[in-house]
Order: C-alpha cells, then sequence, then structure tokens
C-alpha cells in the first residue's frame, strides 16, 4: 500500500469514530488492533469480547490471570464473576456462555470511582493471551 492511500484510511476511520461520538455519545474501541482479537471497548471502564472456546476454558484462565495480576476477591462459576484488585483498580470479570464453544468475556475495570481503561485492556489480552488465540 502506498502512504496516500494509508492517510485517506486513517482519515476515513478518524471521521467514523468522530461521527460515532457524535451520534451516540460513546465510541466503540477496537482492542488489540483493528478486529484482531476481537474485543471492543462497550463503556468508558469495560472491555468485552467472544471467544471461540469452552466455557471452563475461558473460566480456567481468567482465574489464573487474575491470580498471576492481582488479588482475587470472589469467585462465583456457577454465575460467571471473578472481582479482584489488580494495579489498584476493582476488577469484574464476566464469563458468559453463548453456545457450548462461544463465550463472552467482560472485563470491567474502575480505580477509586474512575474508569481504568487501561487495566481492564491489559486483564482482556492477559486471558486472550493465555488462551493462545
Amino acid at each position: 500500500m502506498n502512504r496516500r492511500v494509508v492517510h485517506v484510511n486513517v482519515l476515513v476511520f478518524s471521521l467514523f469514530l468522530g461521527v460515532l461520538v457524535a451520534f451516540n455519545g460513546c465510541a466503540y474501541l477496537v482492542v488489540g488492533g483493528v478486529g484482531a482479537l476481537g474485543g471492543y471497548s462497550v463503556s468508558s471502564d469495560t472491555v468485552q469480547g467472544t471467544i471461540e472456546r469452552d466455557n471452563k476454558e475461558v473460566w480456567e484462565a481468567a482465574s489464573t490471570v487474575v491470580n498471576i495480576m492481582g488479588k482475587l476477591n470472589k469467585e462465583s462459576e456457577e454465575s460467571g464473576r471473578l472481582e479482584a484488585i489488580i494495579n489498584g483498580a476493582r476488577v469484574t470479570i464476566g464469563v458468559t456462555q453463548f453456545t457450548p464453544k462461544l463465550v463472552k468475556l467482560t472485563v470491567k475495570a474502575r480505580k477509586s470511582f474512575f474508569p481504568s481503561m487501561s487495566t481492564a485492556q491489559s486483564v482482556y489480552m492477559k486471558i486472550i493471551g493465555y488462551l493462545g488465540k
């Protein structure tokens, strides 16, 4: 690709995001590159995506990553929810099974009363990385 085409693509994408913000009040932030890992921001403190894996695999990956990165406070596999403290932020991870091989992973992080998008993105990416996707 030549530079001019890349610049035009970046400009079009930037304008698209601007329109999303103007009309929705919230732009979707793609995590890990443009669609590379299927994660996107759904609010100022939450990243989510769908994963083609077994529910138990995703749960075990999330639990392992949380125990490595921070302190696990609560976990309930039945409700698909983990709560932890990571980098000083309260992190809530949700694992929801859609089909036997399709799972929604949601990571929410707040530090004090403020969103911590960088922590949410980091935890999400580490879980995906742990799964080897």
